[in-house]
């Protein structure tokens, strides 16, 4: 193994196994924090620690299992490396995730009175679902246009989350208006990066793979292809295209998942006057 693949993979190894303890930590903060007023709003943090825990884990299992999807390369040679166990953990893990940021939005959507809001959090994770049909697409027939409709979709739904949040900025209390600012800016980079960076290299990819003549796989071959073939690959060329994305993913975007289950309820302007008066 190169030592830079070494060095990455310790990396995310070290982030996993730093993650699982924050959670735990998180769940126990839950515990023993007073109760919301709400046993509904209560319900929904709880709600949040178990989508959370579904995606650190799925994580945390991706991270000491690394997987480069459609080439079937691994850095394992485990069962545990194929595809079909990747993708599948993957597929739930991102689901969960994206169910978090339909809570929050939904949670905030009730408080603001918008129904664009509603809409728009009932709307996210069966995109999302569509995203990952996508995925799968890509992944069993080996044809990146599948992938370029998947992060497509990705984009979009962020693009539509930051939206709704914008749009109820003035409903929110100045309390709660730098959380959904922050959502927003983080939002707005994730869009920009997949809309200039990710969707068109998987673009670049698909023209290529057309190009060149590539024979794609049906969906019955990559099914089985990606349940017994598994090619391990400790050289840094092979992995570079991966780093960065997976780096982040196993570790920044799982701690916003721990966050999200105490990020704090929405106010709005309409709902702290009766306290006032």
């Amino acid at each position: 193994m190169s030592a830079s693949v070494t060095s990455w993979w310790y990396f995310l190894c070290a982030v996993a196994a730093f993650n699982i303890p924050v959670l735990i930590v998180s769940a126990l903060t839950l515990r023993r924090r007073p109760r919301d007023p709400s046993p509904e709003a209560y319900s929904m943090r709880r709600l949040q620690l178990v989508l959370s825990a579904a995606y650190v884990f799925g994580c945390a299992f991706r991270s000491a299992f690394p997987v480069f999807d459609v080439p079937r390369i691994c850095i394992i040679d485990s069962w545990l490396s194929s595809v079909m166990v990747g993708r599948s953990v993957a597929t739930v893990a991102e689901l969960c995730f994206a169910a978090q940021w339909a809570l929050m939005l939904r949670e905030i959507s009730r408080a603001a009175g918008s129904a664009v809001g509603r809409i728009a959090s009932g709307a996210l994770v069966p995109l999302i679902a569509i995203a990952e049909a996508c995925s799968w697409y890509s992944v069993l027939t080996t044809s990146n246009i599948g992938h370029v409709a998947e992060e497509s979709i990705w984009g979009f739904s962020v693009a539509l989350l930051v939206a709704s949040l914008a749009a109820m900025l003035p409903r929110c209390t100045a309390a709660r208006r730098p959380l959904l600012l922050a959502c927003c800016a983080a939002g707005s980079i994730y869009v920009a990066y997949m809309f200039l960076v990710d969707v068109p290299m998987y673009w670049t990819r698909w023209v290529a793979d057309e190009v060149s003549g590539r024979h794609y796989m049906s969906i019955a071959q990559g099914a089985h292809d990606v349940s017994v073939r598994w090619v391990v690959s400790h050289r840094w060329q092979d992995w570079k295209s991966e780093v960065v994305w997976m780096s982040l993913y196993f570790s920044v975007a799982v701690w916003i998942s721990i966050a999200l289950v105490h990020a704090p309820l929405p106010e709005t302007r309409a709902a702290v006057r009766p306290r006032l008066a």
